[in-house]
């Protein structure tokens, strides 16, 4: 039983290198790991304020990236957090780098549709449309996302059932034409007070619109879902 242990113990170097070198084929290359880690950091960060749960994906080179103490992630000039996107890595220091990853950014997130064939110009109530989830950077940037959005909106054409509600497809209703006599109504804590104007302008809700006033004055508000001009307080 003896000899049986010694000979066990004098393979046990070479069974523990053995499988120390399996590991090392299989981590990731020098600085691989953080750099995969900065990455992530950097694009998780950057798509904190998008609608959607951000799922990651990064795909570094397959040469060894250098070494760096303080490894920096940035996104070049006009590019953004979403889709395929390639990130940049910065290396500060006596010797400094700069190398490119891959990555994909992917937003599972919920989306509007047309629940049925809308006409333009018909304004859109909560049959008309429907929630969705999907991939959301697979889908134009415009998509809706707030059903809040669609308050007072029109359809600018015909809308296909099933079709993603884009914020180009939509426009407001006017609720005030060129030349109406309109209230114009301004208000603070305690009070209100209105006057009569003329709008020189047609506005749908919650645009910019202008008027004048009996006695010549010009004054500029929002129009409200009631046709009002509203000055801001």
């Amino acid at each position: 039983m003896m000899d049986t242990t010694r000979s066990s113990l004098r393979f046990l170097p070479i069974v523990l290198a053995a499988t120390l070198g399996a590991a090392a084929c299989l981590a990731e290359p020098a600085g691989g790991g953080d750099a995969r880690g900065v990455v992530e950091q950097f694009l998780k960060t950057q798509t904190a304020g998008l609608p959607g749960q951000a799922r990651i994906r990064v795909t570094l080179p397959s040469s060894a990236l250098p070494d760096c103490e303080a490894l920096e992630a940035f996104l070049p000039n006009g590019a953004s957090a979403w889709g395929r996107v390639s990130v940049g890595l910065r290396c500060p220091g006596e010797r400094p780098w700069t190398r490119y990853v891959q990555a994909h950014v992917a937003l599972e997130g919920r989306y509007l549709v047309a629940a049925r064939a809308i006409e333009a110009g018909r304004p859109l109530g909560a049959g008309d449309v429907a929630a969705r989830t999907g991939d959301l950077t697979a889908l134009p940037k415009s998509v809706l996302v707030d059903p809040a959005e669609l308050k007072g909106m029109v359809a600018a054409n015909r809308l296909a059932p099933g079709a993603p509600l884009r914020r180009e497809q939509l426009r407001g209703t006017v609720v005030i034409q060129q030349g109406q006599t309109v209230q114009v109504v301004a208000g603070g804590p305690g009070f209100s007070v209105s006057t009569e104007a003329r709008a020189l302008n047609r506005a749908e809700i919650g645009a910019t619109v202008q008027a004048k006033t009996r006695d010549g004055r010009l004054v500029s508000g929002v129009a409200d879902e009631e046709g009002q001009i509203r000055l801001a307080q």
